[in-house]
């Protein structure tokens, strides 16, 4: 019987709370084993089509979220058009949601022809189609920007966090040319999760969030700037040289793994919280016996 062939590890790996797919196809899978609804060779044929799917162009990865707590997300550049359309609707077969990064003008117009409902911000250059359940933190994330010209590669984060359910929050245009304008924001700052701060030009304002919050600040350098700008390497190379202890930073122009990272970050968070909790309830409990 293939119940019987999973280990006790296999089935708390395969069933891990943070993966939708896996957690609920995998338990209705084999419940439907268990009553005689279909036989442990069908199962076993759908189980060997789990850890990724095939395409002619793609393997669609199902056991990121297994693996890494959030599911595969589709980079638009290189694909055709209507290869992205087969690799999405192969990967809905295993996420609730599922986001494109980076799309052309063509790709998101086929992918809103194919997906009625899905959700394109332009200025981001994303598509999301679906919808994830909503991550329980204990605080937003907050998505900050330097200026007006760096709201695209912000808007990228804010859309990945979205498309994993993570509650999250923009501030635009708090750059130190005006460090009032961060300081009236302040103490909006100091109750975020975590912080993805986003500077082109010479990529100050990363440091000076860092010295004034306690939570992890990760810092997106952008291409923005004139021509010492060096299409972001300068930003870079300034956040990499920060005094502000605790400051990361990512890619030249990269809202999705910044959001990646702080989804991470505030996912740990949660996960302690609620270890946290449950072992003071049991203390109480014992303690009352």
């Amino acid at each position: 019987m293939l119940l019987s062939q999973l280990t006790r590890l296999d089935a708390q790996r395969l069933c891990h709370e943070k993966s939708f797919m896996q957690r609920q196809q995998l338990l209705d899978l084999l419940n439907a084993v268990q009553r005689g609804e279909t036989s442990a060779h069908k199962a076993l044929e759908r189980l060997a089509q789990l850890p990724f799917a095939e395409l002619d162009v793609a393997r669609v990865d199902h056991h990121r979220s297994l693996r890494c707590g959030f599911s595969e997300v589709v980079f638009g550049p290189g694909k055709r058009a209507d290869d992205l359309v087969r690799i999405v609707e192969r990967a809905l077969k295993g996420a609730p949601c599922v986001l494109v990064s980076r799309v052309s003008d063509e790709q998101a117009r086929v992918l809103l022809k194919r997906y009625r409902k899905a959700i394109h911000n332009a200025r981001a250059r994303t598509v999301r189609i679906g919808a994830s359940e909503d991550l329980k933190t204990e605080a937003d994330v907050l998505v900050v920007t330097a200026g007006t010209s760096d709201i695209p590669v912000a808007e990228e984060a804010v859309e990945t966090l979205r498309a994993f359910g993570c509650p999250c929050e923009s501030i635009f245009d708090v750059g130190v040319a005006g460090l009032h304008r961060l300081l009236h924001v302040l103490p909006k700052l100091r109750t975020a999760g975590a912080i993805i701060c986003v500077a082109g030009m010479e990529g100050a304002l990363p440091s000076v969030v860092g010295g004034l919050v306690a939570c992890p600040v990760i810092a997106v350098p952008t291409s923005v700037g004139y021509g010492a700008n060096l299409q972001g390497l300068t930003p870079l190379l300034a956040m990499l040289n920060t005094c502000a202890s605790g400051v990361s930073v990512v890619n030249i122009d990269n809202g999705f793994g910044a959001a990646m990272c702080a989804l991470r970050i505030v996912a740990a968070q949660s996960e302690r919280q609620l270890i946290a909790t449950k072992t003071r309830r049991l203390k109480v409990t014992k303690k009352n016996k």
